[in-house]
């Protein structure tokens, strides 16, 4: 929870933002303050190299430097893209678990918030605070405001459906498929044993969902989960694509573990928010 008054960071730890992102970033800076919030935002947002908004150093201390301002209540990143996992070598996650602040961020930024989780056993939030001040994304805004400054849980209320068995409770890990692979095999990996895992897309076909599906089964992450939450697989499902990530899942998992979806997390500007590393508990009925 985020008191009124205070100050929150805003980075940019993934691709850098375009310069025509500026009116946007406008209307954001504009809404967290019209909430009583100091928005504070990190000198590598825009791009100066390609993509990049910086070096992944630069990009690291940014951010590392909201952890360590004391006035600085929350973290938000407005990025994605791909570039985000190449600042993790700079963190200094012993100040960052010892902080209790939350980060927020979505898409590339799994990376982050599964290694904070990894390291430090820290929740971060799931979610591009940036939708709120989208077309499509405005009606989040008191769920948000809820979640933020009164400590609700309205963002994090999802609708869902059970797919396999009827009760599915734990720590929930994971976010975006593709960039959630690209801990596999380092430190900053999470434990998914006895965990809760979701997954969801942007982009991606049959053949790259297999292919990343096949990786988890690889990494015997099936066998160690409790149970799986599926948010959107936006191209998948906007093009029907058949087998349904839903299918080729259960290839693997069968009817051994709870399966659940939902068409509220995800890369729909619309979506709701996850608490990664915080627990998760969803009944049917």
């Amino acid at each position: 929870m985020v008191s009124a008054g205070s100050k929150v960071g805003i980075v940019c730890c993934s691709n850098g933002m375009p310069t025509e992102a500026v009116a946007q970033m406008k209307k954001l800076e504009g809404y967290l303050s019209g909430l009583g919030l100091i928005p504070v935002f990190g000198e590598y947002i825009y791009r100066q190299d390609g993509v990049f908004s910086g070096t992944p150093r630069q990009r690291a201390e940014s951010l590392m430097n909201f952890y360590k301002d004391k006035e600085i209540q929350a973290i938000f990143d407005i990025s994605g893209g791909d570039l985000a996992n190449e600042i993790l070598p700079w963190l200094d996650f012993e100040l960052i678990g010892e902080s209790g602040k939350q980060f927020w961020g979505y898409s590339d930024l799994t990376t982050v918030i599964n290694a904070i989780y990894a390291k430090t056993g820290r929740t971060s939030v799931l979610y591009q605070v940036k939708n709120l001040v989208s077309e499509k994304g405005s009606f989040r805004k008191r769920d948000f405001e809820k979640t933020l400054l009164s400590g609700k849980r309205d963002l994090f209320d999802i609708s869902f459906e059970f797919l396999e068995q009827d009760h599915l409770q734990g720590i929930l890990v994971g976010g975006n498929i593709r960039c959630l692979l690209k801990l596999a095999g380092t430190e900053y990996w999470p434990d998914m044993n006895e965990k809760v895992l979701l997954l969801e897309s942007l982009g991606g076909d049959v053949p790259k969902m297999a292919t990343y599906l096949s990786q988890l089964n690889q990494l015997h992450v099936f066998e160690q989960v409790r149970g799986i939450l599926l948010g959107t697989f936006t191209e998948m499902e906007k093009n029907g694509l058949r087998p349904s990530v839903e299918e080729l899942v259960r290839r693997y998992t069968g009817e051994k573990i709870p399966i659940v979806k939902t068409q509220e997390i995800g890369h729909g500007k619309d979506a709701k928010a996850a608490l990664i590393g915080g627990k998760i508990d969803l009944s049917c009925g």
